[in-house]
């Protein structure tokens, strides 16, 4: 009878798991950072958004760029 051994997957269920976790805590914190600078943002005056250069159509823009790194 022959014998062969089976390799252990690349990743196991476990690492996958801490995987997922680690990715929906990172989300997480995505989301807390867009979700912080848009509201300081979108609280600020016309004229203090006017003082930095920010136009308020442009909030989210600027929001979704300091929390993903795009817009």
């Amino acid at each position: 009878m022959a014998y062969t051994a089976l390799a252990p997957s690349s990743t196991g269920l476990r690492d996958r798991v801490a995987e997922l976790i680690d990715s929906f805590r990172d989300s997480q914190a995505r989301r807390r950072e867009f979700k912080r600078v848009y509201g300081e943002l979108a609280r600020m005056s016309n004229r203090d958004l006017n003082d930095i250069g920010v136009a308020r159509g442009n909030i989210r823009d600027i929001a979704l760029e300091a929390a993903y790194g795009r817009h």
